[in-house]
């Protein structure tokens, strides 16, 4: 399973996480069979609120799921249309987040808990 999480640089598994995917720099990519980490920039980074095009990178590079401190409504809704699950991240770093997802311990984001502006952080 390949999985997408927000974050600040490029620094691999100790990279800081960014709270919001829609305007996260670069999504750091975790392969659970391979665990292999791959790094791509966000290229939907400027979008005005309400337009964010989650499927884009995530289609191209085979993701299952998103790991996220929070994400708008319709991104919600579109990833989940796609057959991608939303889980909200803790942690400091991807390493963190990470392993708080493989035990099983974070939550699904819903649509009813997605944010309503870029400052809900």
């Amino acid at each position: 399973m390949k999985i997408c999480i927000p974050t600040l640089g490029k620094n691999g598994f100790q990279e800081k996480l960014y709270n919001h995917f829609g305007s996260a720099e670069f999504f750091s990519i975790y392969d659970t069979e391979t665990k292999e980490l791959k790094v791509v920039k966000n290229n939907n980074l400027h979008h005005e609120h309400g337009t964010c095009q989650p499927m884009g990178v995530i289609k191209q590079e085979g993701i299952e799921t998103v790991l996220t401190g929070g994400m708008g409504k319709r991104a919600v809704l579109l990833l989940n249309q796609g057959g991608i699950k939303v889980y909200l991240m803790e942690g400091d770093t991807v390493r963190d987040a990470i392993d708080k997802f493989e035990a099983g311990e974070l939550h699904e984001l819903t649509t009813d808990m997605a944010c309503a502006g870029h400052d809900c952080h």
